[in-house]
């Protein structure tokens, strides 16, 4: 059991990252950190999930106007849990992020599972996220009177719902067009062949793109996260004149189900604020981890608070919140708000151009944080070594990088959205809380140890993390819950049955006790 729960010294982990045969390029500062982090939040939190937030669904009433507060509430947790990161992130600056600092803090078999729980937070995220940019790319072409055939857009799974749908009576436009993909498909061998192409197109050339290097990446993110606020900016400007104060008044008023509905709400959004974390992956690549880690994950925390907020007070001033649940809200929003109707169709158009940027930018982010992950449990024996290889031209981890681009593409290419989902809002909580108790835990076993950055009011900042993580967890359904232990004990036997013989801590270990 000893050995098992190892920790890896951090003075080693330090050492082992600065070794000249190993080491990834320091090249970016605190502002392409804080891109990097505000890339990977703004996406699909603001542009899609809000709408079912506000007017609430199926299994959840709405927070109505509102929703203010739930971003408020759910920044407040989050924000908890980014000190936590901030604390590690300074102090262990490597790429590893969470499976790093539970390895330093918890023991190795816990470094396992984080870094296996990450896969879902990442890799298989990335899935959904690819899916769903695919699918505001296709909104964008209809602005030019473009449509691609149908069973190239989607895949077999969704045609079929679509079929259904229709068959049901229902009237809905994309779903006949969805529809007509088994039909219409290129058959091999009697099959249909549909697929996602979007999708895999876009998953290629971002993983082309981080191969080629960390500092071009953070350039073209850069760009695209200064394009996508600013294309959020420009919604709450045009927004702004379009507020009816009788809005935030109709249909039970600002807070129409009370504290329920606030905090059925705060669950939704938690996972809008996603991707903070994502900073962390890349410590190894800035080049004053110890100063600009913290500023970039706390910033960019920050950033987006303010931008949710502000987007939330002008989407439910424009519209009754009843009508707003729906995929795309601030369209809605600007489909039901009274004004000019060439600007009001002119910024429909900037804001479906700002939902694919803005999908971009997650996707670059986040296919830039699983790799590392894979590089640093690699580089400590627990995945095979040829993982832990770096291009000796870019200085980027390369193989796990298309190793990944292949794995998010095949699976974006077939799966469908409602299948990958899930599963990601689980693992992030749960990377969340053994971030938190790594903190406390290093703070008793190695009370002297340097903290460039120290969480203000720990051990009480961290317990309030998990608490508040815990709590969002057990408002996830049951059968999440259950794909998620199936999910950890396919992990478990992958760590016995490879990691743990081949673990680099685990042999020094053995040697020490011999």
């Amino acid at each position: 059991m000893s050995r098992l729960f190892a920790r890896k010294p951090v003075d080693l982990v330090l050492a082992e990252a600065e070794a000249p045969e190993g080491g990834l390029r320091r090249a970016l500062g605190k502002w392409q950190l804080t891109a990097l982090g505000v890339g990977a939040i703004v996406g699909a939190g603001i542009f899609a999930t809000t709408g079912s937030a506000i007017a609430g669904g199926s299994t959840h009433v709405g927070a109505g106007p509102a929703i203010v507060l739930s971003f408020v509430l759910t920044a407040v947790a989050c924000g908890f849990a980014a000190l936590c990161y901030a604390e590690f992130a300074a102090m262990v600056p490597i790429s590893g992020s969470a499976y790093t600092y539970a390895y330093a803090s918890l023991g190795e078999l816990v470094a396992w599972i984080i870094g296996w729980d990450l896969i879902i937070e990442y890799a298989v995220g990335n899935v959904a996220v690819a899916i769903s940019w695919s699918g505001h790319f296709l909104e964008l072409l209809r602005h030019f009177g473009i449509q691609l055939p149908a069973w190239a857009v989607t895949d077999y799974r969704t045609a079929l719902q679509a079929a259904g749908a229709l068959a049901g009576g229902a009237a809905d436009p994309v779903a006949a067009y969805l529809a007509t993909a088994v039909a219409t498909a290129p058959r091999v061998l009697g099959a249909p062949i549909i697929l996602n192409l979007p999708a895999v197109a876009i998953v290629a050339a971002l993983t082309g793109l981080l191969v080629y290097g960390i500092r071009e990446s953070a350039a073209s993110n850069t760009a695209m996260v200064v394009l996508k606020v600013g294309i959020v900016l420009f919604f709450i400007a045009v927004g702004a004149t379009l507020i009816e104060p009788g809005n935030f008044r109709v249909h039970g008023g600002f807070a129409p189900n009370g504290f329920g509905g606030i905090s059925a709400a705060a669950a939704i959004i938690f996972f809008a604020y996603i991707g903070f974390d994502a900073v962390s992956t890349a410590a190894e690549e800035a080049k004053d981890a110890e100063r600009d880690m913290p500023f970039g994950i706390i910033m960019s925390l920050i950033i987006c608070t303010i931008l949710y907020v502000l987007v939330a007070v002008v989407m439910t001033g424009m519209a009754p919140w009843t009508q707003l649940g729906t995929p795309e809200p601030m369209i809605t929003a600007l489909q039901l708000a009274s004004g000019n109707p060439r600007l009001l169709s002119a910024a429909r158009f900037i804001i479906a151009f700002g939902a694919v940027v803005a999908m971009t930018t997650v996707l670059l982010v986040f296919q830039l944080g699983q790799p590392r992950i894979f590089f640093s449990m690699a580089r400590d024996g627990l995945l095979p070594s040829w993982a832990a290889r770096v291009h000796p031209r870019f200085h980027t981890p390369h193989v796990t990088t298309i190793l990944t681009g292949i794995f998010v593409a095949v699976f974006a290419a077939f799966a469908n959205i409602n299948e990958v989902v899930e599963l990601t809002n689980i693992g992030t909580l749960f990377a969340f809380i053994l971030v938190s108790a790594g903190v406390v835990i290093l703070r008793a076993r190695e009370p002297e140890r340097a903290r460039p950055f120290r969480v203000p009011g720990a051990p009480l900042t961290p317990l309030i993390s998990i608490v508040a993580c815990g709590f969002l967890m057990f408002q996830l359904p049951a059968v999440t819950w259950v794909r998620f232990g199936v999910w950890l004990a396919l992990g478990a036997v992958l760590y016995f049955s490879y990691g743990y013989r081949r673990s680099r801590l685990r042999k020094r270990v053995s040697e020490l006790a011999g």
